[in-house]
């Protein structure tokens, strides 16, 4: 093919030095063949990368498949007593009604944004909409059902020690971690497969987001009234233990640890994960070159590589002959992330993809890790924040929750100076070898999400520990096997932890992304603070996140209320329930309804407001200011995240810290006051803090999906401002 002179010097700045670009007299033939060889050369590696971004559904399926094969691996293991099998099936029965209740509430929602995604936007945007609610609340439904299925096996597998029971709790987490990431990633496969088109993924990843939120704030609703009301009545006022089958409350506790943990955190993750490698794409395909550098295509390659790494991780982890499960976890998390990086480098070589893309992505991994390790020091059991707010609680609730306040303070800069060097870093790094910052930035997100299979795994893990060891002790099994149990919980307790910071964090770096997303498919040059418009969308921004979580941490308290009062009667009005008689039992059911009821009611309001404000502040104020909004929702959804996570967590193991003995041990003035702290704390971590990751998400993506929208139809624009 001849060149035209301007088409042929244009492409031959792509392959050369500007010193090269002095051609002298008399030698164009011979330069003209080193442009169309080098032109070539690339040609080949970019039909390279377009065939291998096929990578992300193969192992997108090979993940699916995988987490079926481990599914029947739990289902298949034996499960236990008749009693054990009674109190499986009466947490299975209250989970399931939930979840089917909260399923068919968020129908009516999803039917509604698919209508107006269909009049307003674009008619192909509402089947994605959909199709990405259904992905995550399947990859949701998945989970918990084998969540269910696992924690009575662990139980039981505990009577023959934790070598045998460890497995059983991790695989049956890892069938989350695999439903996560398969049904993510083949759902953008599909989407993408069909349109060739990164913008109608919007669609998708929003479907997904929208019902991740509501699946988090429901589930930490339900969760934390159920919590809250056993663990106040039970422990404070009859200093009974906390899965005593006297109390009422215990089997919607233990429910709600399978609906806000399980398919709540899942839902999270899945979200966070799909809107990653959704922005990374349309970035990638905005920036020159785009084509011939496969830009577009390279965020599916590197997911669809992380996918692999995660399965090899799952398949690794053991525990050793010592029987250390947290040992197990980190071992798992550490081997994931090796093995990314050197498959990504692997296929960075092979294919020829600029190397700052790699080094990019792998940024975000270690900054991801990096989190998840501050996470920990805050949060630990055996750690100095923790040991010294246990301490504490010698003088009372007020200085307990002043400690563990103080401290969850102090717990925000490291990750916050990780997300800020992350990304300044993987922006400086991706300019320095030719390829967009903000491209950068949103691989380093990506790369801080490609292994979130193992982190769902661990994550699952969890609760799944949590429930074995309320089943082992209402089923008045051996100490020995409450014993195994109780160790298998605390690794589990730190698990949760870590993954917590570790999504906040990746939220951090994925809503910057959508941010950049949000600014090219305007077309904005930039949101200048000194812009009043700029400034008054910051100040609203700033405001939501806090608003958000009041409104669900008061639904929490409002459920509260009612639980506690039900518990109350039924020790009072049911003879023998408090003595423990035999054959008297407490009404499980009516518990179970009030935090399925309440959960319910409670969930929509706070997340359809946020939605709203942000639809608001763009046909009001336009581009600049809904710009502007999302920059304050990111700062001030970000420290509220970290804030409340991290405390809870911290006063979640400072109770568990003199339950383990010191100060006084169970029942002492100082566990009293770690209670207390402990249900201050349980709000913040499992309902509002994690819900805000999912929050700050979906504002990103209502703004991205109506940008075009908001650009010709705002009140500014129509006043001529």
């Amino acid at each position: 093919m001849r060149l035209k002179n301007k088409e042929r010097l244009k492409r031959f700045t792509i392959f050369f030095s500007e010193e090269e670009l002095n051609i002298p007299k008399g030698n164009k033939d011979i330069y003209i063949s080193k442009t169309v060889f080098s032109k070539t050369s690339t040609l080949k590696n970019q039909r390279g990368k377009n065939e291998m971004w096929i990578l992300a559904p193969i192992s997108a399926i090979a993940s699916i498949i995988a987490g079926g094969i481990l599914y029947n691996y739990v289902s298949k293991q034996d499960s236990g007593t008749e009693k054990m099998k009674e109190i499986a099936a009466a947490i299975k029965e209250g989970a399931d009604a939930f979840l089917k209740r909260e399923y068919m509430v968020l129908a009516y929602f999803v039917a509604v944004v698919a209508v107006a995604l269909a009049i307003f936007i674009n008619p192909i945007m509402a089947p994605t909409y959909i199709f990405g609610s259904v992905c995550s609340g399947l990859a949701g439904f998945f989970g918990m059902q084998v969540a269910l299925k696992a924690n009575v096996r662990t139980a039981n597998a505990a009577r023959e020690g934790l070598n045998r029971a460890f497995p059983i709790a991790f695989r049956g987490g890892a069938v989350m971690g695999l439903s996560v990431v398969g049904m993510g990633l083949l759902g953008i496969s599909i989407v993408y497969g069909l349109t060739g088109n990164p913008e109608i993924i919007l669609g998708y990843s929003f479907g997904a987001s929208a019902m991740a939120l509501f699946a988090k704030a429901g589930g930490g609703i339900y969760t934390k009234t159920a919590d809250i009301g056993a663990d106040l009545v039970g422990k404070v006022e009859l200093g009974i233990p906390e899965d005593d089958p006297r109390n009422p409350a215990v089997i919607a506790d233990n429910v709600g640890d399978n609906v806000g943990d399980v398919a709540g955190m899942g839902a999270d993750l899945f979200d966070s994960y799909v809107a990653s490698v959704v922005a990374a794409m349309i970035l990638g395909g905005e920036l020159e070159m785009a084509e011939l550098l496969g830009t577009e295509q390279i965020p599916l390659i590197f997911a669809g590589l992380g996918v692999i790494a995660s399965l090899i991780g799952v398949a690794v982890v053991r525990v050793g002959k010592k029987g250390n499960p947290g040992k197990a976890l980190n071992f798992g998390t550490y081997f994931t992330c090796i093995v990314f990086t050197a498959l990504t480098f692997l296929v960075t070589y092979l294919l020829e993809i600029n190397i700052g893309i790699w080094i990019a992505a792998n940024i975000g991994l270690l900054s991801g890790v990096i989190i998840g390790i501050t996470t920990d020091y805050f949060t630990s059991i055996d750690r100095s924040p923790t040991i010294k707010t246990a301490e504490s609680s010698q003088t009372g609730a007020a200085i307990n929750i002043i400690t563990g306040f103080s401290y969850g303070l102090i717990s925000l800069f490291p990750p916050l100076l990780g997300i800020g060097i992350a990304s300044t870093t993987a922006y400086y790094v991706a300019e320095y070898f030719g390829i967009s910052g903000l491209y950068g930035i949103s691989m380093a997100a990506l790369g801080m999400l490609s292994i979130v299979g193992m982190i769902v795994a661990g994550d699952a893990y969890g609760p799944i520990s949590d429930n074995a060891k309320g089943i082992a002790e209402q089923a008045s099994l051996s100490e020995k096997v409450i014993e195994v149990a109780d160790r298998l919980d605390a690794a589990g307790n730190t698990s949760k932890a870590i993954t917590k910071g570790f999504a906040i964090g990746a939220a951090g770096l994925t809503v910057i992304s959508l941010l950049a997303t949000f600014q090219v498919l305007t077309k904005a040059v930039s949101f200048d603070l000194m812009n009043p418009l700029v400034l008054t969308g910051a100040l609203i921004g700033i405001s939501v996140p806090p608003l958000f979580s009041a409104m669900v941490m008061l639904g929490v308290s409002k459920n509260a209320f009612r639980m506690i009062e039900e518990i109350r009667r039924q020790f009072r009005e049911i003879p023998g329930l408090k003595e423990g008689k035999e054959g008297v039992k407490p009404d499980y059911a009516r518990c179970v309804d009030i935090a399925t009821t309440g959960a319910l009611k409670e969930l929509l309001p706070a997340s359809v407001v946020s939605i709203m404000i942000t639809l608001a502040v763009g046909f009001i104020g336009g581009i600049q200011a809904l710009g502007g909004f999302l920059g304050g929702s990111i700062m001030s959804g970000l420290i509220f995240a970290l804030l409340m996570a991290n405390a809870g967590g911290l006063w979640d193991n400072a109770k568990k810290y003199i339950e383990a003995g010191a100060f006084g041990g169970k029942g002492s003035d100082a566990h009293k006051a770690a209670v207390i702290g402990d249900t201050v704390g349980d709000p913040f971590k499992d309902t509002a803090g994690p819900s805000l990751n999912t929050l700050i998400t979906v504002m990103s993506l209502v703004a991205s999906v109506f940008a075009g929208l908001i650009a010709n139809y705002n009140l500014m624009t129509l006043l001529g401002v």
